[in-house]
């Protein structure tokens, strides 16, 4: 039994680390407001003191996370017997600790610096389709990354290391089992769909829909949704992100008067990340457990809210009198609105416009040249043709420009080498997640075509989100969900759903 002093010992050493945590987390909130500002609202010409005031915000949350105090702070914590929750608590700082001591302060400031310089350099790049003018910028990144993961280990496959940063608690074979999983199961299937005379409607939302129109379009579907307006806001940006903590995330959008699904599916994708962040715990603000568990967790809660619940025949009987409201040449009836929205498209280059099973191979494309950037295999000055010969090969499309191929992404200008890979992870834990959902949840389809999203809401609140990130990644889908994560449920939602769709032979 511990005694008064060891208590008032681990009380002290626990409330000093803490403070430390939220000291970091409050710089690190600061860089993101810059951050957010530098894609939605900072005029083109603020990049040279945006990159300043990044890089220096970068090293003072460096500077704190890594002092010496707070290695001693760690010691005296591990030395005690701490219940679950400060456990987890100093299990999340450790590793922060450990990774942030092993890299070098200039070397933090000069990530922060280069990233934001090739931010702006990629915007002007994408828009003007010239590749050449961003590739120095992408070769500074690949070189700092590269730095980087020998700093953290040198004995390890640099990608492993730099896939860590964003899914630390899953090891990258495994990530590469579930994409080669998905490429085994998705790419016969897209062919035989592909083959299928299955009269499926691709053109209810065809035409010019005015972008206006299709913001109070996504603003109704956010606050039919839930997100709460007096700790968010809708933006637009070149490439659609969430930014933010428990008490202000903020969603961004992008919108094409030829695709206003584009437009809505991303909103709502964006709205997940935004609700996850939202329902964190703000007690625990500032530490790890009020904290999201990494990007595999928070990419599931924006796919499930964009796959299972945005792209659900139920979301659609909700949402089609809003849709004919804004757009009131949309004749397209539930069923057809439906169909597009889960058409497998055969021509689409874009990502985030991609439909529910080429995705998955976009994911592939991008994991499969970002790790051959970092291994040294791939030049820079190499990747446009080797990404159009992927699309060609995996999708039998190419790209006719750069700006619709591989400068389409805002992930590399950021140097997040390793990100990819948690899109598909993500996606296929949103479909175990939701499946847990429903058998917890009466009739959650019938609450969907209501508009009731209290039941499903509680449930992830229950779950996932009021964990932060006290559970490592696989404990928190077990405890969600009674198995061990697994690809399965996944392989057999896309085989069923899209068998019903294109009247596939072995639908289940």
């Amino acid at each position: 039994m511990a005694t008064e002093a060891e208590t008032a010992d681990e009380a002290d050493a626990y409330a000093e680390l803490t403070e430390r945590l939220e000291r970091v987390t409050a710089i690190q909130g600061a860089g993101g407001v810059l951050g957010w500002d530098q894609q939605v609202m900072m005029p083109r010409g603020g990049t040279p003191a945006r990159s300043k005031q990044l890089s220096v915000l970068s090293s003072m949350g460096h500077d704190v996370l890594t002092d010496d105090r707070t290695g001693e702070l760690l010691d005296q914590c591990e030395e005690l017997d701490l219940d679950e929750d400060r456990a987890a608590v100093v299990r999340e700082a450790r590793r922060e600790y450990e990774r942030g001591t092993a890299v070098p302060r200039d070397l933090v400031e000069e990530l922060s610096r280069t990233s934001s310089e090739a931010l702006s350099a990629w915007e002007e790049a994408k828009a003007n389709d010239d590749f050449e003018a961003f590739a120095p910028h992408l070769e500074t990144q690949v070189e700092l990354k590269r730095e980087y993961a020998e700093h953290i280990d040198p004995d390890r496959d640099a990608y492993a290391v730099l896939f860590e940063d964003y899914e630390p608690c899953l090891p990258l074979e495994r990530a590469e089992e579930i994409l080669t999983e998905l490429k085994e199961t998705l790419v016969p299937m897209i062919d035989e769909i592909r083959a299928s005379d299955a009269d499926v409607t691709t053109d209810a939302f065809s035409g010019t829909f005015d972008t206006d129109a299709q913001e109070e379009l996504s603003r109704d579907v956010l606050s039919t949704l839930g997100y709460d307006w007096d700790r968010g806001r809708l933006d637009v940006s070149t490439h659609p992100f969430t930014s933010g903590n428990q008490f202000d995330c903020r969603v961004t959008t992008r919108f094409d008067e030829s695709d206003p699904l584009g437009a809505l599916m991303a909103t709502v994708h964006e709205f997940g990340h935004a609700y996850y962040n939202l329902g964190l715990p703000r007690e625990h603000y500032g530490t790890p457990l009020g904290e999201s568990r990494d990007l595999s967790v928070h990419e599931s809660q924006s796919r499930l809210w964009e796959n299972h619940v945005g792209r659900s025949a139920p979301f659609w009987e909700l949402v089609m009198p809003t849709v004919r409201e804004h757009f009131p040449d949309v004749d397209a009836s539930v069923e057809e609105a439906y169909q597009s929205a889960n058409q497998v498209y055969e021509d689409n280059l874009i990502r985030v416009e991609a439909d529910e099973l080429t995705y998955h191979l976009h994911i592939v494309i991008r994991f499969e040249i970002e790790k051959a950037l970092i291994a040294g295999e791939l030049d820079v000055a190499d990747v446009p043709e080797v990404w159009n010969e992927k699309y060609e090969e995996y999708l039998g499309i190419r790209p006719e420009t750069d700006a619709e191929g591989c400068l389409q992404d805002i992930h590399w200008s950021h140097g997040n080498f390793g990100y990819f890979p948690t899109y598909s992870l993500g996606s296929v834990m949103a479909t175990q997640l939701f499946d847990a959902a429903e058998d917890d949840i009466d009739d959650l389809d019938g609450e969907i075509r209501d508009g009731e999203f209290g039941d499903l809401q509680d449930w992830l609140r229950e779950n996932i989100h009021r964990h932060g990130a006290k559970y490592e990644t696989n404990e928190l889908v077990k405890r969600a969900t009674g198995e061990d994560f697994t690809a399965d449920y996944f392989t057999d939602y896309v085989t069923s759903k899209y068998g019903e769709l294109y009247d596939l032979e072995e639908s289940v």
